[in-house]
């Protein structure tokens, strides 16, 4: 059975730090690129930041960059975001995405979500 949990979400002061972090079990995590993705009521679920299987690349949304870091182990099947520098209008639902494209098919799997609340 496949599984993305995310966690460590919650409510933070502007200008704090929260990381949020996705375990995944029941796929092999090595082989998909993972993501986080985020939605905020009201607004598109956006791309915030992603990484490749093997870590190797990286790429984040501008309006993150600089601010937010993405990290994966694939000893434990966890991908984590590092938020630092936190404003309000990163409040949202953050969720966690793993991808893996073949020249055929493409599959996805997505975590339930966690909370972050930007506030003071």
């Amino acid at each position: 059975q496949v599984q993305l949990v995310e966690s460590g979400g919650g409510l933070v002061q502007p200008g704090g730090s929260l990381r949020l972090s996705c375990a995944a079990s029941g796929f092999s995590f090595s082989n998909y690129a993972m993501s986080w993705y985020r939605q905020a009521p009201g607004k598109e679920r956006e791309l915030v930041a992603a990484i490749s299987s093997l870590g190797i690349n990286t790429n984040y949304a501008d309006s993150v960059k600089g601010r937010f870091t993405i990290s994966r182990d694939n000893a434990k099947n966890t991908v984590d975001l590092q938020m630092n520098s936190l404003k309000a209008e990163d409040t949202a639902a953050y969720y966690c995405k793993a991808t893996r494209q073949s020249t055929l098919w493409t599959t996805e799997y997505w975590g339930q979500g966690t909370q972050v609340t930007v506030s003071s």
